[in-house]
């Protein structure tokens, strides 16, 4: 029997990899973003299946609740993904609402808006994966506000789990290290024009704290997290998939 999934943030990215992996483990998949374009590039990507475009923005609980109809059946899993990166300055244009309002604020009512579908699958144990960071576990400069919103995440999928145990769902997080991606491509170009470096200086200067001196692919991503839609006994963890950047016990 095929299972289903609803991906946010699946237009770009470490979501499109996701749809895709999953696409050809035989899920369908419902693709949720704001922008409609980049959802219909990931759709005409994925293997033949039952897969759907929702457009929605996961600030605005009204937006998702607008998608609701658009859902045929019970969903096995939840991957909530979407998030937006960059720099927040204390002033008059501080992103620090804008990014939590998007990463975490976004992360809760994106899960909450899909529960009750969630929770009406007939699977033995259903699955929510977030999508956290390694900055969960570091502080950079001028990024506080993604810091703290990855963080919070962590704290949020704890308390999730806990609380859906007696529904069997298995909620965890996965904290990416660096990968190939444009918003990955984009935090490099901004942090090297902060500090007066080319992008190629800046990429060498931090891959020297990571041991396997790489960027880990979008795929390599998805990955881990289709590994993690079929297993029944790991709830309440967080994954660190960084190169060997972090290193815990």
């Amino acid at each position: 029997m095929r299972k289903s999934v609803i991906i946010s943030g699946a237009g770009s990215g470490i979501g499109r990899a996701m749809a895709i992996r999953l696409s050809e483990l035989n899920f369908d998949c419902y693709l949720l973003g704001r922008n409609t374009v980049n959802l219909q590039k990931t759709l005409i990507a994925l293997k033949d299946g039952d897969h759907y475009v929702l457009t929605a923005d996961v600030r605005k609980k009204e937006s998702l609740a607008n998608t609701l109809h658009l859902l045929r059946r019970p969903v096995d899993a939840l991957i909530a993904n979407a998030g937006i990166g960059g720099e927040n300055n204390w002033g008059t244009n501080d992103r620090w609402t804008e990014i939590l309002d998007t990463n975490l604020t976004g992360t809760y009512n994106f899960i909450h808006t899909f529960l009750p579908n969630l929770k009406s699958s007939s699977a033995a144990y259903k699955n929510i994966v977030i999508t956290s960071s390694v900055l969960a576990r570091l502080g950079v400069a001028n990024y506080s506000a993604y810091c703290a919103s990855k963080a919070g995440l962590l704290g949020l999928m704890r308390s999730m789990a806990i609380e859906l145990a007696n529904d069997k769902v298995l909620v965890n997080a996965i904290c990416p290290g660096w990968v190939n991606t444009q918003m990955s491509q984009e935090g490099m170009q901004g942090i090297a024009k902060g500090i007066g470096v080319s992008v190629e200086e800046f990429y060498e200067m931090a891959m020297q704290s990571v041991p396997l001196r790489k960027m880990s692919e979008p795929s390599e991503i998805a990955d881990l997290v289709a590994y993690l839609l079929h297993q029944q006994s790991i709830t309440g963890q967080t994954f660190d998939i960084n190169n060997g950047a972090i290193m815990n016990s």
